[in-house]
This record gives structure tokens, C-alpha cells and sequence, in this order.
């Protein structure tokens, strides 16, 4: 089964929460890190790294002694990532999004691939959660293709929880498509409410049921649960403020290593995802 974890907004606890939730868990059980462009549940889960591997995504490289000037390969790039200017054409890697229809309708096949730097994979383990993450290369802008390089390491045998990136634009349907269930992680603010909306839609639009956590649940108002009601989104788990989570987050402690008592909450968690799912 795969969870991905994901939020409206940053900073409602979705990596507290998918690291905790991870490393309660017993059995074959996987953490893959997709926030790739600020991935930080290495911060808390203190995996030992065994691999780092350099990921590149295939972008085009033109014969210019081949080509026609054409313009086929331009017409097909709904990106604009290719297109040709006088006598000459100018891909542009950055906005590439390594779909190859340009070097398929090249009737000259001048059009050929080659590799430019994503950013790196790092895999390893804690005890015997197995951990994989992404880091996005320094000036990168594409960051899906590198979510899913980073999801081919989901085993179908093994419980996989994904800790996707905030808010509801590519990155986050990259990390969200193709998962069994959708944990949304919010607070009871009116920004949470706003963004919580906005991601219920998206889960919608996928297909993918979903449940929500209520972090710093003893603060702010109740208009996130009236919500949830309305759109007949179970919350799962209410987290309320505690000043000893929150200096445990300080130190990058895990909340279930300072208050072990929340293990036996964060199973109870997967096990009503577990059971809605059927």
C-alpha cells in the first residue's frame, strides 16, 4: 500500500507527522522523501546513507547538419522548450520536460538526447525502516521528474509512506498519482482552512480517498472540522499543541523517542487508513 502524506501549505507538521507515523510501524515498511526541494525528514529519521546516485532526466540535442528547419519539433513542445529562430534552433533544457515528441517527429532525426543533472537519490536505512530521498539540484525548476525517479524505489511488497511536497501544483500530483490513500495534514487556521480546500479538490480531481490530521488541534478554531464534515473527510488523528513536541522538534528528536506513548497512536493511525482503504 502507498500513503502519501501531503498539505495544502507548508509547515502544518506533514513531515512530523509521515516520519513518526514510519518509524512506529513494524514489518517491510518504506519512507520516501519527495519534498525534493527542501527535504528534511533525514533531519528526524537519522538514516544511515548507504548510496547516493546522481539522477539526469533526457533533454534534446540538435544535428544542426542534420536539420531542416522544419519547425515540427517546435509545434509539438507545448512547453515551448524547443523552437527555431532564424537558422537555427534553441532548446531550452530548463523548460524540457523530457517527453521525447520532439526527437519523434524530427523527420531528419537530428533530434537525439542527452543528460542533464536533476539532482541526487540518497538511500538507506533506520533499523529496519528503509529510507529513500530526493534532493533537487541547486537552480533546478523542474522538480517532478526527480519525484518520480525517487518513487521507482516503492516496492509493491513493502507499506510505503511518501512525504510529498507542500501545496497543490505539479510537484505534489507527482508524489500524490498512484498512491492508495492521501493523508492530508492541516490547522485549525483560516490559512489552513484555505489551502486544506484547495488540496481536497485536488484529491478529488485524482480519485484517491483521503483523511486529514488536525496539528496544534487545541488552538485556533473549529471551522477545519465543520469543513471536514461537509465534505465527509474523516479526521484520523488531532494532535493538539504540547510545548515537549515542540522542543523535541527543536532538537530533531522524534515525537514517539520523547513521548513513547504516541506510538502506540501513530499505529492506531495507519490502521484506520488501513481499514478505510479495506
Amino acid at each position: 500500500m502507498i500513503i502519501s502524506i501531503a498539505s495544502g501549505k507548508g509547515g502544518t507538521g506533514k513531515t512530523t507527522v509521515a516520519t513518526n507515523m514510519a518509524v512506529s510501524l513494524e514489518g517491510d515498511v518504506q519512507l520516501l522523501d519527495c519534498d525534493v526541494e527542501e527535504p528534511n525528514s533525514q533531519l528526524f529519521i537519522q538514516a544511515d546513507i548507504e548510496k547516493q546516485e546522481v539522477i539526469h532526466t533526457p533533454v534534446p540535442e540538435v544535428d544542426m547538419d542534420k536539420c531542416t528547419l522544419c519547425g515540427k519539433c517546435g509545434d509539438i513542445c507545448q512547453f515551448k522548450a524547443i523552437v527555431v529562430i532564424g537558422e537555427t534552433v534553441l532548446p531550452f533544457h530548463e523548460l524540457c520536460h523530457s517527453c521525447g515528441g520532439c526527437m519523434r517527429v524530427c523527420p531528419e532525426n537530428a533530434i537525439t538526447e542527452v543528460g542533464r543533472e536533476l539532482g541526487v537519490i540518497g538511500q538507506g536505512r533506520r533499523n529496519g525502516l528503509e529510507f529513500v530521498y530526493g534532493e533537487l539540484r541547486v537552480g533546478e525548476a523542474m522538480s517532478p521528474p526527480l519525484i518520480r525517479q525517487v518513487r521507482e524505489y516503492a516496492r509493491p511488497e513493502a507499506l510505503t509512506i511518501i512525504d510529498a511536497p507542500p501545496g497543490t501544483s505539479c510537484p505534489v500530483i507527482a508524489a500524490m498519482k498512484g498512491a492508495d490513500f492521501i493523508l492530508l495534514v492541516t490547522e485549525p487556521t483560516p490559512f489552513g482552512l484555505y489551502d486544506l480546500k484547495l488540496a481536497v479538490g485536488a484529491v478529488k480531481i485524482l480519485g484517491i480517498p483521503c483523511g486529514l490530521v488536525i496539528n496544534r488541534s487545541d488552538m485556533g478554531d473549529d471551522l477545519v472540522t465543520q469543513y471536514a464534515e461537509q465534505e465527509n473527510v474523516p479526521v484520523l488523528m488531532e494532535i493538539p499543541f504540547d510545548r515537549k513536541m515542540a522542543e523535541a522538534y527543536s532538537r530533531g528528536e522524534m515525537i514517539v523517542t520523547a513521548m513513547p506513548e504516541w506510538k502506540e497512536k501513530f499505529q492506531g493511525l495507519y490502521h484506520r487508513i488501513e481499514a478505510i482503504v479495506g
